[in-house]
C-alpha cells in the first residue's frame, strides 16, 4: 500500500487509477488514492452506504465492507463523458459500470456521475451520484431495501 499518491498525478490520472481499483474491487488501492482527510459523499440515497465517508481509512473500511457484501462483479467501466472544469482540480465524470451478479450471471449496468477534486495527486473530495435503488434492484435486494426504508419512515 502506498499512503500518498504521487503529487504529479492530475485528475485524469487519478480517475484511471480509481477505475482500476473499482474493477479490481480493491479497497486498499482505492483508499490509497485519497488524502488522509478526504471526503467521499453519496448525495443520492444509496441504501447500505452512509451519506459520506470521511478520511482515507473510512473509505477503505466502507468500500471493503460494501464489496465483501455485494455479489456485483464489475467487468467494465464505460466512459460516457469526462467534463473538465474551470477549476483545474475538478472533473465531472459520466460513466456506466457493467458486469454480472455472482451466482446468477445476471448482467447489470449502473450509470453514475462522479465529481472529483484532486489536489497534490490525491482525491480530496468525491461526490458519487449513483442510483442506489437501481443497484438494489439489479442485485435482487429491492424488497429488502424497501422494507428497511419503510422501517426508517415509521420511526
Amino acid at each position: 500500500m502506498s499512503p500518498t499518491p504521487p503529487a504529479d498525478l492530475g485528475p485524469l490520472g487519478v480517475l484511471a487509477r480509481y477505475r482500476r481499483a473499482m474493477l479490481d474491487r480493491s479497497a486498499d488501492d482505492l483508499a490509497d488514492l485519497y488524502a488522509v482527510d478526504a471526503v467521499h459523499e453519496f448525495p443520492f440515497l444509496f441504501p447500505g452506504m452512509p451519506a459520506r465517508l470521511h478520511g482515507r481509512e473510512e473509505v477503505r473500511a466502507g468500500y471493503r465492507a460494501a464489496w465483501d457484501a455485494s455479489p456485483a462483479l464489475p467487468g467494465q467501466i464505460l466512459e460516457v463523458a469526462v467534463h473538465p472544469s474551470t477549476d483545474p482540480e475538478v472533473i465531472t465524470v459520466e460513466q456506466t459500470v457493467t458486469g454480472t451478479v455472482a451466482g446468477t450471471g445476471q448482467p447489470f449496468a449502473f450509470p453514475g456521475l462522479l465529481v472529483m477534486r484532486v489536489r497534490g495527486g490525491a482525491l480530496v473530495q468525491v461526490r458519487d451520484y449513483m442510483d442506489g435503488l437501481g443497484v438494489a434492484q439489479a442485485l435482487g435486494r429491492l424488497t429488502t431495501v424497501a422494507a428497511l426504508l419503510d422501517g426508517r419512515r415509521s420511526r
